[in-house]
């Protein structure tokens, strides 16, 4: 008689591949930064619906987005936001404008240097030809609407294949599909993003998965196929990549590769401690947002009873309220004796609206710098009156500016250059700060960039009225290049450092 074990012979498993590992760990850190990013869903879908309606929902509440965009009666937050990023990018980055710049760094001096400047001046042009000729500032434009309004925004910059015109494409990402986390430095270099693709989609990427997989993947009968790119910081650069979700909570790992810069570029207006996520001037005015809203919804009320008025009638058997039409020439019937229809006396009026109204409008355009980046209105404003607006303008945004330089402009010009370096279109030399660095040029940086000419200025002014003996102690090119250096001029405009001076006795 055999006897029959009670154990089961176990199935041999399959080996747990390196790649398995990597995505287990990537979709553990989803998760919990997932997790961080659901408390600020309810109010970005509030920021958007009174901003900007009918935006992709965060509380899979699209459906809902026509009748919010009915409810909608103040465009004031709006118009706002539209002129708030539209101002955004032509102060930080206006399209066809040079401003940047690439400078010797300190590493390097005398004859290092110069013959640096003439070369990084060619590198500067060549990549501010393929900037204006890419799609950097239409989709940058999309940027600063998602951080005028939800505080943060993400651009996603890829190379382009060899032999295309522009080296770069940019996509802006927007705030619904992206999920960020801060790394220790304090900097939104942990970026996932969920997308939908197609199977041809799919098909395009550098898919390093076993064909059977793939060609099981393919076969799915709907063609869509649900991805997750992520760039997260590591010792030596960025580990770059794509996870493909499959059923339940399992992925398969695309792709991988390393990069010296992220192609995501995650940036913030402001943010308090503790927080990842930005908040924007949006959130800051969102109080009077809704209550001016509501107010003009109420003053059309208002309006509408006041037009069309609010009637009694006597039930006198002859008279039907519901077949009344208040139109001219209308004939309605009454019964003789009976007062018929009557207006409805209003026990109040709704005038002092205007005044609230007014006062909200004007908060809403002073948080959203309307009033601050708004065209000059008098054309007889004085030079002085200038500085100051621009001396006054860059006080107010110079925590906001600081920011976006550090986590916008240096690391997309930084990647732009590793692209164009790697591709043999520009100079080989290192983007460090050392090598390299870079000169910001853009109009917000030249009004801050005033308030250091400013006291070189008034203590020449100072020297000249000393007499003729002052100023000639004065080192007139160590003057002129501070100057230069001060406000962005290329070397190209003055001599080198190296050319002897002009003597007293010579310039006499």
């Amino acid at each position: 008689m055999v006897r029959r074990s009670n154990k089961r012979q176990m199935a041999p498993q399959a080996p747990v591949s390196p790649g398995d590992d990597i995505a287990h760990g990537i979709l553990s850190r989803l998760t919990r930064a997932q997790a961080r990013r659901q408390k600020w869903l309810n109010l970005w879908q509030e920021c958007y619906d009174l901003t900007l309606p009918e935006h992709a929902g965060f509380t899979n509440t699209s459906a809902a987005l026509p009748r919010q965009r009915d409810k909608l009666f103040d465009a004031t937050a709006a118009d706002a936001v539209d002129q708030l990023a539209a101002s955004l990018l032509g102060q930080l980055a206006p399209p066809w404008v040079n401003w940047f710049g690439f400078a010797p760094g300190v590493d390097l001096s005398g004859d290092d240097a110069a013959r640096a400047a003439t070369v990084l001046d060619t590198s500067t042009r060549v990549l501010q030809d393929q900037i204006d000729r890419s799609n950097l500032a239409v989709e940058l434009h999309q940027c600063f609407l998602d951080l005028v309004v939800g505080g943060t925004a993400c651009l996603q910059i890829d190379e382009t294949l060899p032999g295309s015109p522009v080296a770069f494409s940019c996509r802006a990402v927007p705030l619904t599909d992206v999920i960020l986390d801060e790394t220790p430095n304090g900097q939104l270099e942990n970026v996932y993003r969920r997308r939908v693709i197609s199977g041809a989609a799919l098909a395009r990427l550098p898919v390093t998965l076993p064909d059977t997989v793939l060609q099981n993947a393919l076969a799915k009968s709907d063609n869509q196929f649900e991805i997750i790119e992520f760039s997260e910081r590591i010792d030596d650069g960025y580990q770059v990549g794509a996870l493909l979700l499959n059923t339940g909570h399992d992925a398969s790992l695309l792709y991988l590769k390393t990069l010296p810069a992220s192609p995501f570029i995650a940036f913030r207006w402001m943010k308090t401690p503790g927080e990842s996520y930005g908040r924007s001037p949006v959130m800051k005015t969102l109080p009077d947002i809704k209550t001016a809203n509501k107010v003009v919804e109420l003053i059309l009320k208002n309006a509408s009873i006041a037009v069309t008025g609010i009637w009694q009638a006597e039930d006198d058997g002859v008279l039907n309220p519901a077949n009344i039409e208040l139109v001219p020439g209308a004939i309605i019937p009454k019964a003789v004796g009976s007062a018929g229809l009557k207006p409805l006396e209003m026990p109040g009026r709704f005038d002092v609206s205007q005044l609230v109204l007014d006062d909200l409008r004007t908060r809403i355009r002073h948080a959203l710098l309307v009033d601050r980046f708004s065209q000059i209105e008098s054309r007889r404003m004085t030079a002085t009156e200038v500085m100051e607006r621009s001396a006054e303008m860059g006080m107010l945004l110079g925590a906001t500016y600081g920011r976006l330089q550090t986590e916008l402009l240096t690391p997309l010009l930084a990647r732009l250059y590793g692209i164009l370096r790697r591709r043999g279109e520009i100079a080989d030399l290192p983007f460090d700060g050392r090598i390299v660095t870079l000169i910001h040029r853009s109009p917000l940086a030249r009004a801050q960039a005033q308030a250091g000419v400013q006291p070189i200025l008034i203590w020449l002014d100072a020297v000249s009225r000393l007499g003729s003996g002052a100023v000639l102690t004065l080192n007139a090119p160590a003057i002129v290049r501070e100057l230069a250096e001060t406000l962005g001029v290329s070397e190209q405009m003055m001599l080198p450092p190296t050319t002897p001076s002009l003597t007293a006795q010579e310039r006499t």
